[in-house]
C-alpha cells in the first residue's frame, strides 16, 4: 500500500472551526503582506503539531478505490509456541530411523500397490475406518486378510455380515465397523463409481469417517493437503509440549489450534512424525522423558 492510495486516519485538531480546505481547482483569493506571514506563522505551528500527532499515533486505511473482497487488514504477528522449532527438530532426530509402527504399517502401507488406482483409494478409506481405536498392527492384519479375498467395494458388499467381522477381528469396535464399512461401501457405489469422495466434506458426511480419516484419506488417496490429521497421539503430544494457545480438550479441536500458527508446508509431515514419536517415547502413561531430546524444553517433563 503506497501513500498515494492511502490516507491518514489520525489528524490534527488544531485547525480552528473557520478554516477549510480548498476545493480542487478552486483559486485563492490574494493576502495582504500581513495576512500572509500570519498565514505562513499559522501554517508552520499546524505542520508541527501534525507531525507530532503522527509520531504519537499514525493508522492507515485503505481508499475506496482498494476497498474490496482481496483487502486485507493490517494484523499484528500471530501467536506460536515457546521453542517450536528446536522441538521440531529434536523429534525429527528421534524419529530418523523410521522405525515406529505408524512407518511400515500405517495407512500408506495397507493398500495393494498394484491394484488400479480407484480401488486402491478405497483400501486407503478402508483401512483408516479400520484404524480408528486400533493398534497399527491389528489393523495392517485385518487389511491383510481381506485384501487376500479380494478388496474392492464390489467384493465388500457381496460379503455378509458375519464373514466381514471375522475378517476384520479385533480390531477396536468391530461390529460397528461392520456396519459402517457396509453402509459407506454401498454410497461409494450409488454415488461415487465405487471411487472415494475428494473433498473433506463428502468423506466426513459418510458412516464411520471422522476429520482425521478424511484429512489423511486426502493427503494419501488423494495427494492433497487439506487439512492436519490429528489422533490421539497428535492430541496427546501437541498438549504436552504446549503446542496449543490453551488446553484443548479433543483432537479436533488441537487441529483447529495447530492451523493457527503452525506452517501449512509442515501439516502433512506433522502427523506421522509425532504418532511414531508417541508410539516410542512420548507414551500415553509413562512417558520415556529421560530419553527424550526435548526433557529439557518440555513444559510436561518438567513435572515428572
Amino acid at each position: 500500500m503506497n501513500a498515494a492510495s492511502v490516507r491518514m486516519v489520525t489528524r490534527s485538531r488544531s485547525l480552528g472551526s473557520g478554516s477549510r480546505q480548498r476545493a480542487v481547482g478552486e483559486e485563492a483569493a490574494p493576502l495582504q503582506r500581513g495576512e500572509a506571514a500570519a498565514e505562513r506563522r499559522k501554517s508552520h505551528s499546524c505542520v508541527r503539531r501534525q507531525q507530532k500527532a503522527q509520531r504519537l499515533n499514525v493508522a492507515y486505511e485503505a481508499s475506496d478505490g482498494e476497498k474490496g473482497e482481496n483487502t486485507e487488514p493490517l494484523r499484528a504477528p500471530g501467536w506460536e509456541p515457546q521453542d517450536w522449532r528446536q522441538q521440531l527438530a529434536n523429534i525429527r532426530t528421534m524419529r530418523s530411523g523410521k522405525d515406529a509402527p505408524v512407518d511400515q504399517l500405517g495407512a500408506e502401507h495397507c493398500y495393494d500397490p498394484s491394484a488400479p488406482p480407484k480401488v486402491r483409494r478405497y483400501q486407503v478409506l478402508l483401512s483408516l475406518m479400520l484404524s480408528s481405536q486400533t493398534k497399527d498392527q491389528v489393523t495392517a492384519g485385518a487389511m491383510q486378510r481381506l485384501r487376500a479375498r479380494g478388496l474392492t467395494v464390489d467384493s465388500i458388499l457381496q460379503t455378509d455380515d458375519s464373514t466381514l467381522g471375522m475378517l476384520i477381528y479385533p480390531v477396536g469396535f468391530w461390529r460397528n465397523k461392520v456396519k459402517y464399512i457396509k453402509q459407506t461401501s454401498a454410497i461409494l457405489q450409488q454415488r461415487y463409481d465405487g471411487d472415494i469422495p475428494a473433498s473433506v466434506a463428502e468423506l466426513v458426511a459418510l458412516p464411520g469417517v471422522g476429520p482425521k480419516m478424511a484429512h489423511l484419506a486426502m493427503a494419501v488417496a488423494w495427494g492433497t493437503v487439506s487439512g492436519i490429521a490429528v489422533d490421539t497421539h497428535v492430541h496427546r503430544i501437541a498438549n504436552r509440549l504446549r503446542w496449543t494457545k490453551k488446553t484443548t480438550k479433543s483432537p479436533e479441536e488441537t487441529r483447529t489450534a495447530l492451523e493457527e500458527w503452525l506452517p501449512r508446508e509442515l501439516w502433512r509431515e506433522i502427523n506421522g512424525l509425532l504418532v511414531g514419536f508417541g508410539q516410542q517415547t512420548c507414551l500415553p502413561v509413562r512417558p520415556r522423558c529421560q530419553a527424550c531430546l526435548n526433557r529439557a524444553l518440555c513444559p510436561a517433563a518438567q513435572g515428572l
